[in-house]
């Protein structure tokens, strides 16, 4: 009985401790989930629903031109619809068409001792190669002029197996040198069987050399070439190349919604929600040679969602006194395309936008740090005062530069006042493991919660004004020099296409305009990105040179000098 009293004595006890506790934590979290309710909840659950689909599998991963981008845009649209925002200019999806990298042809026919390699498999053309036809009998590694070069890829086993080696690199510079020497053809191969054979790169930056170039494996040499009784016997073998490379027309599906109040000014708030897909473009930083989902949950499923929210919020407290643009871009992972497109499509008029938000990847708030960076911080003057007023709760990191790696740029350009969200890089960025699990959902609600009184605080306020900024430091080279320009990447008939020049910089003091296509600097011929990086690699601070560039047909140089 003692031993009975005492255990029920300390179940008493225990209970007096415990129940207490208990009812304390419930009342915290009753005062968390309260406080979550009055400001974020609805918030919060619409931001699951919307990135959780919009970076689940069944999108596969929203590359630009694809089903999975087509049923994003339909998603997208149906929230709009939903909340009573009508289309701008009478559609919701503004396509643009494009042509981004090269395919190989049907018509591709690579013959090696008299017969036909599998594509891909065994052989395949070289994305840098020019379009003809070349024919030879030749011994391996024996180069003569007017013939077609056979030439071993690797100087020995160690070079083969080294994962360091940049095969593509090795073989343009190689091939442009078998050109200038008078090779008719080239015909790369591998004789070690390495661990990391090159492949197929639709997405190069190397310009087109002047002959047709192709590469065959390790079985493929051994099949058609060491164990070729010609080759046995020192005779030669026939290498037969008829290379076509195709540059596919893609298209691209903007979405734009609008609330017209019928004022004098615009206000443009977007986010891209086109990401890399399976990484058949070859922009992802994943090593695998699988081709899994890149689901891309805060880039940009993050932003789209957040452009979503913004707009349910202003048309349910009913701003007024500016209309409101919300556009969801795609093509921003292969060069910003369509916002590019959306502004010359649509001849946006700069004197009639106030300005424009761009958010991209805002779904992962630092819990600890609560950093947020804000760029185009110095596009406007009203900028810093309204960003350090408004803000409460975050530490914020500032970019006075118009341009980014985002699609903002696309409207500084237009000299239209910007202003960029992003909560910061992370280890699955462009990486099959961006997935919606990883989003700080209560974060992203803050952070649209200070973009909606931003836009409150402005709504009354007059068109601010716009200044030029300096060039970001975001995703800058290491190159001594820089002219000052934003290339057109999508831009593949020779040449450096300018999409847009800023202030005070190089290109614009020597006169360069947007739409030149630069095709020389100093003594170097410019073909594409690959020669143009490599050009500016020549140039220090200070150096003065001149500048070729097409011009509406004509050819124009131009004296420059770089930035001392």
């Amino acid at each position: 009985m003692k031993r009975k009293f005492v255990i029920q004595t300390r179940s008493m006890n225990s209970r007096f401790i415990i129940l207490p506790l208990l009812l304390s934590i419930f009342l915290l979290q009753q005062q968390q989930s309260l406080g979550q309710s009055r400001a974020d909840r609805k918030v919060i659950k619409r931001l699951q629903a919307d990135i959780n689909y919009l970076a689940s599998d069944e999108l596969e991963g929203r590359r630009t031109g694809s089903e999975g981008e087509k049923k994003a845009a339909d998603f997208i649209i149906q929230q709009y619809e939903d909340g009573g925002i009508k289309p701008y200019k009478g559609k919701y999806i503004h396509p643009f068409n494009f042509v981004y990298g090269k395919t190989i042809s049907a018509n591709t026919q690579i013959k090696v001792a008299g017969t036909f390699t599998h594509l891909n498999e065994e052989a395949f053309p070289l994305p840098f190669s020019a379009n003809k036809h070349a024919y030879s009998e030749v011994l391996p590694d024996v180069m003569e002029q007017g013939s077609v070069w056979m030439i071993g890829l690797y100087s020995d086993k160690d070079e083969a197996n080294d994962p360091h080696f940049d095969c593509e690199k090795s073989m343009f510079d190689r091939s442009k040198d078998a050109a200038e020497h008078g090779a008719t053809g080239v015909l790369f191969y591998d004789s070690y069987g390495s661990k990391y054979p090159p492949e197929f790169n639709g997405r190069s930056e190397y310009e087109s050399v002047t002959i047709p170039v192709a590469f065959l494996s390790y079985n493929a040499y051994q099949k058609y070439v060491q164990n070729n009784t010609n080759y046995k016997e020192r005779e030669s073998v026939q290498i037969d190349l008829n290379i076509v490379l195709d540059k596919p027309e893609r298209t691209g599906n903007n979405i734009a919604a609008y609330i017209d109040n019928g004022a004098p000014y615009t206000v443009i708030i977007g986010a891209h929600y086109d990401h890399l897909g399976h990484g058949e473009d070859g922009n992802t930083l994943y090593t695998g040679k699988d081709h899994p989902v890149f689901n891309g949950a805060d880039d940009n499923a993050s932003g789209t969602a957040a452009v979503l929210e913004v707009a349910r919020w202003i048309k349910k407290n009913k701003l007024y006194y500016h209309n409101y643009l919300f556009i969801n871009f795609s093509g921003e992972e292969l060069g910003l395309l369509g916002s590019k497109a959306f502004v010359k499509n649509n001849k946006l008029d700069s004197g009639h936008i106030a300005y424009m938000i761009n958010m991209d990847m805002v779904g992962r708030l630092n819990d600890s740090t609560h950093s947020l960076e804000v760029g185009g911080i110095g596009t406007s003057p009203v900028w810093g005062k309204l960003i350090t007023e408004s803000n409460k709760q975050f530490k914020l990191v500032f970019d006075s530069s118009g341009v980014g790696p985002s699609d903002h740029t696309s409207f500084y350009y237009e000299g239209i006042p910007v202003l960029f969200f992003f909560t910061g890089t992370h280890k699955d960025y462009h990486k099959p493991s961006d997935d919606a699990d990883k989003i700080n959902y209560p974060g992203e609600a803050k952070v649209i919660t200070y973009v909606d009184e931003l836009v409150a605080k402005m709504d009354k306020e007059p068109k601010p004004k716009f200044t030029a900024t300096k060039l970001s430091t975001v995703g800058r080279t290491n190159f001594k020099v820089t002219l000052g320009i934003m290339p057109d990447y999508s831009f593949q008939d020779g040449g450096v296409r300018i999409d847009g020049v800023s202030d005070g910089r190089p290109a614009m003091k020597a006169g360069l305009k947007e739409g030149d296509i630069i095709t020389q600097l100093g003594e170097y011929k410019v073909n594409g990105m690959q020669s143009y990086m490599e050009a500016l690699s020549h140039f220090n601070k200070g150096d003065k040179t001149k500048v070729t560039v097409q011009r509406n047909g004509k050819k124009i140089t131009l004296p420059m000098q770089f930035d001392k």
